[in-house]
């Protein structure tokens, strides 16, 4: 499961890498030329080294005419063998420049063979090889005579490190380059990623949220998609980079040495293997890690809410303890994971760092040195370059495991939310509905095999006020949750207008309804943004018309800035009357046909109570109203009043009626006027 999880979350990671795929085509294609200009440095040391440097023991020949190549020896003048041109004259025989320990000689004469082991007593070099020996005539050159041999290879060894300082100045420019667009894809990917979890977010049903705390959803917006940008910027650039390298640096080796170049592949295997054991745990302990995260974001998120509850019940200390408990938790796999990168990061790259040194030192030492060298001492220098620069991309690639595995884990998070079935956003506009709702056999539960709504039928004609009361989990809520389709009901349906509420889309619906909740939520901005909601439609003239006109001229005067007063997160600076009046005046301005009151003046105390009393009445006048009201002398004047009952309308009537029914409506107002009755004496006495 794991495993195919991983699959399905690297095929959406190439799916968002796609939207900018020119982007990080231009990237790679910068990093490989990049890598190629780097990777010519140990040639150019080969080329200057035998060519240049070791290249004096080339045979030399006598030349008539002087140039910038020749150089003069006992009146003569000598020239490489590989300078000549067509136009030299060749005046005597070949001849040899040898070198033995720090001294240079010079051989009137062209030996079979220089390779081997060569030794000087006086005036006589003798050189063999295997089992032949060669005994020659020598003459040690001074210092200014081997200076003026090497002086036709200074200029062309300038030449190739002008050639390489140029190579190298190529080269950053172009990885500036691959850095630069790699790590702009990377944030555009982050970027639209981000825009589309959180967009999923708007779209998914209120039932997703009932049991997943706010924190964990935010971590997985926030340190999830952060975790993930690092996949694009470090872990993407380090393995592309590693890869191309790796892959130059074997074309190198084999152009070299194709024996030696050929054992250094069995590196691939032994990485692959190391790869895999390495995210078999690591995978555990990132999955603890992240949820782990999401615990503590969603912990800290709750415990900021309820401060002034975890303080006026003094639970700081068990909170604290709580808390330590998860952090322990996460502190523990942390280090697990620092153990595990420990042992498998450089580490690895130092076994087989020597490792592969010590099979060279064999190869050239023991296989081939003495014998009769097969390679020169630049091919020599080049190889062990490369071998050292071989283990840069291994070291990066095994660097990057930690932020691939965290990445892979996070992308599994993020992922995971956003495969959750969402409702599609629907824009388009209908006419203005008239506001007749009705409830057929509804029958609706939470959890399908627990129904709170039993078989539900009533009707509210345009412009009607119905009233729903009832004790605590009667079901009132859950009716309104209904009308507004935050759920679908499982038995029977919902008409607005004669038209089944499932066949109009969620947003169609909702465009034609307000709601003022019993704590209305306030977003951080302004009284005239929380007004309007940002809604282009609705203009500050008509915002500041609704606020007064629900009586909200308390919340002006009090308000330095009028409507452009700051507004705190959930309003906290304001009164609970205040957040009332704005949350009416906010249902006003966006004039719908059918108004949900849930239960809008529990909170408010008795004064303030007639100025809202004055607002529902502005509110309710043409539209269909539903009211959950625990204060029945607030909805006297209600056309029609349900009486719930665990998930049934007992009782249905005009309050006159309901009165003189005398069942469970007049026992609760009833009961409500004993106890107002009793607080007006308490009050007075």
């Amino acid at each position: 499961m794991k495993n195919k999880s991983t699959g399905t979350t690297g095929k959406r990671f190439v799916q968002y890498a796609l939207y900018y795929k020119k982007m990080i085509i231009l990237a790679l294609f910068m990093l490989a030329i990049s890598v190629a200009a780097e990777l010519a440095g140990p040639f150019i040391a080969k080329t200057i080294i035998d060519d240049h440097i070791v290249g004096i023991e080339t045979p030399w020949v006598e030349v008539a005419e002087e140039d910038d190549d020749t150089v003069p020896y006992n009146g003569e003048l000598y020239k490489r063998e590989e300078y000549v041109g067509e136009g030299d004259s060749l005046t005597g025989d070949t001849v040899r420049v040898l070198q033995v320990g720090m001294g240079f000689y010079f051989l009137n004469e062209n030996p079979p063979f220089i390779d081997g082991t060569r030794e000087v007593n006086g005036n006589m070099m003798t050189i063999t090889q295997g089992e032949d020996t060669y005994t020659t005539n020598v003459t040690q050159l001074s210092t200014q005579e081997v200076v003026a041999f090497f002086a036709p290879e200074m200029k062309r060894i300038v030449g190739w490190m002008v050639i390489y300082f140029g190579l190298l100045i190529f080269a950053s420019f172009f990885q500036y380059g691959q850095r630069f667009y790699l790590q702009k894809a990377a944030n555009r990917i982050i970027y639209k990623m981000r825009n589309d979890v959180f967009q999923h977010l708007s779209r998914l049903p209120v039932r997703y949220f009932d049991n997943l705390p706010a924190g964990k959803v935010v971590s997985r917006v926030t340190n999830d998609t952060e975790a993930i940008r690092e996949l694009y910027v470090q872990v993407l650039a380090n393995f592309f980079s590693s890869i191309v390298t790796m892959i130059g640096i074997f074309i190198a080796l084999f152009l070299l040495e194709p024996t030696l170049a050929a054992m250094c592949l069995v590196l691939i295997p032994i990485l692959l293997i190391w790869i895999k054991v390495y995210r078999s745990f690591a995978s555990k302990y990132n999955h603890v890690i992240r949820s782990k995260v999401s615990e503590i974001n969603a912990m800290v998120n709750e415990s900021i809410q309820g401060m002034p509850i975890i303080q006026a019940f003094r639970r700081e200390n068990s909170t604290k303890v709580e808390f330590e408990e998860m952090n322990e938790e996460h502190f523990k796999f942390q280090n697990k994971m620092l153990s595990l990168n420990a042992l498998t990061s450089h580490n690895l790259t130092w076994v087989l760092r020597n490792l592969v040194f010590v099979g060279l030192i064999w190869y050239f030492g023991g296989a081939t040195l003495g014998v009769g060298t097969v390679v020169t001492v630049g091919v020599l220098y080049a190889f062990v370059d490369y071998i050292n620069r071989l283990f840069e991309p291994i070291n990066g690639i095994v660097n990057q495991l930690a932020n691939l595995e965290l990445a892979l884990v996070a992308g599994e998070r993020v992922f995971e939310l956003m495969e959750v079935d969402g409702t599609e956003v629907h824009d388009e506009k209908t006419k203005r509905i008239e506001g007749n709702v009705a409830f057929e056999n509804v029958t609706f539960g939470y959890k399908a095999e627990e129904p709170v709504l039993h078989n539900i039928s009533f009707a509210a004609n345009k412009g009607e006020t119905v009233a729903l009361i009832g004790h605590t989990g009667s079901g009132k809520s859950s009716i309104l949750n209904l009308l507004f389709r935050f759920y679908d009901p499982q038995v029977g349906c919902i008409t607005i207008d004669g038209e089944n509420l499932a066949n109009i889309p969620r947003q169609t619906a909702r465009e034609h309804m307000g709601i003022v909740l019993q704590d209305p939520y306030l977003f951080t901005g302004t009284i005239l943004s929380n007004i309007t909601l940002n809604d282009p439609r609705i203009s500050r003239e008509r915002a500041e018309e609704a606020l007064r006109a629900v009586g909200g001229d308390q919340v002006l005067q009090h308000a330095e800035k009028g409507l452009d007063e700051p507004v705190v997160e959930k309003g906290s600076t304001l009164s609970a009357g205040q957040r009332q009046l704005i949350s009416f005046a906010r249902a006003l301005a966006f004039d719908p046909a059918i108004l949900i009151l849930d239960e809008a003046t529990s909170n408010i105390d008795t004064e303030t109570e007639s100025i809202i009393q004055h607002a529902m009445d502005v509110l309710k006048e043409g539209r269909t109203t539903f009211v959950i009201a625990h204060r029945l002398s607030t909805i006297r004047e209600a056309d029609q009043i349900l009486v719930l009952d665990r998930g049934q309308i007992v009782e249905r009537g005009s309050h006159e009626n309901l009165m003189q029914a005398k069942g469970k409506y007049f026992a609760m107002y009833q009961l409500q006027k004993g106890e107002a009755t009793k607080r007006v004496e308490a009050k007075t006495s």
